[in-house]
């Protein structure tokens, strides 16, 4: 079923693929654009008063193109059954909407964890996408990254922490009133899409992919075959202005745009920043 939603001229849909139904958010026309959320957050409009979320943007970008915003695979609408739920596995989660929707080597595009999955598209089908901006999401391709362990303390509560705790976790969101509602639109989101106390299930997913090394480098971003933006704040204070460098230099077709006095978050300046760089890479 289809559902008109109240916020931007866009429709909930969803498709099966890679084994579970994946719930995403269809808007525009025009040249498809796969575009993948941060984490902690879902393609929810709810999201759309925060920073680190597309939905704000999504007007602007179904100007030019037909965007197709997926709730990865056990956040939001779209659930898990088993297992942990990797890099490869919500790369794969992509490729296998991308056959499901019959795109032909659509554009993609990805902030933070949302990012690291688009870049490993690339790695994993060459041939899938046309081309790709991995906006604040090439730290994890530094396996000594302090992102793990800021992740750590985010999701554990500790640097050293091996599991996710959450209510560790809602005791770090508690300290400051920004990260308390950012908090509280979690519980709202993740709770009303899936039931209460998912929220829970949904940090200890995330713990797992994001306090260690997804399996590739630097050097694998070689292997990708199309053009690909690196996108960073100079503020930002996961990803660093050197490791987006060292990304640049290690693709084939890579171009490198820095964002100034810009933390981890989407402005309409990243958004312009990426619709230019599709607009030249149709």
């Amino acid at each position: 079923m289809t559902t008109q939603l109240t916020t931007t001229a866009a429709q909930w849909r969803s498709a099966p693929a890679n084994g579970i139904d994946i719930h995403y958010i269809e808007a525009g026309r025009g040249e498809p654009l796969v575009l993948l959320h941060g984490g902690m957050v879902s393609t929810n409009p709810i999201w759309a008063p925060t920073p680190v979320s597309y939905s704000a943007h999504m007007e602007r970008l179904a100007e030019g193109f037909r965007v197709i915003a997926p709730d990865t695979r056990g956040c939001g609408r779209t659930r898990h059954s088993d297992g942990t739920v990797t890099f490869d596995l919500l790369a794969d989660d992509v490729l296998a909407l991308i056959d499901a929707l019959s795109l032909d080597r659509p554009l993609i595009a990805g902030f933070s964890e949302g990012a690291t999955t688009a870049t490993i598209v690339g790695i994993r089908g060459p041939d899938s996408v046309r081309a790709i901006v991995n906006d604040a999401g090439y730290d994890f391709f530094n396996p000594g990254a302090r992102s793990f362990t800021i992740m750590r303390q985010i999701l554990g509560g500790s640097p050293q922490a091996t599991d996710a705790d959450p209510d560790a976790a809602a005791a770090g969101f508690a300290q400051s009133p920004e990260m308390q509602v950012m908090f509280e639109l979690l519980i709202a989101d993740q709770d009303g899409a899936q039931g209460d106390g998912h929220w829970r299930e949904y940090l200890r997913s995330a713990f797992h992919r994001t306090t260690r090394s997804p399996g590739y480098t630097f050097e694998d971003l070689g292997e990708i075959a199309v053009p690909t933006l690196i996108l960073v704040g100079d503020r930002d204070q996961f990803c660093t202005a050197e490791e987006a460098v060292t990304a640049y230099r290690a693709l084939k077709h890579g171009e490198l745009g820095v964002l100034p006095a810009t933390g981890h978050i989407i402005t309409p300046a990243a958004i312009d920043t990426t619709i230019n760089f599709f607009e030249r890479h149709r």
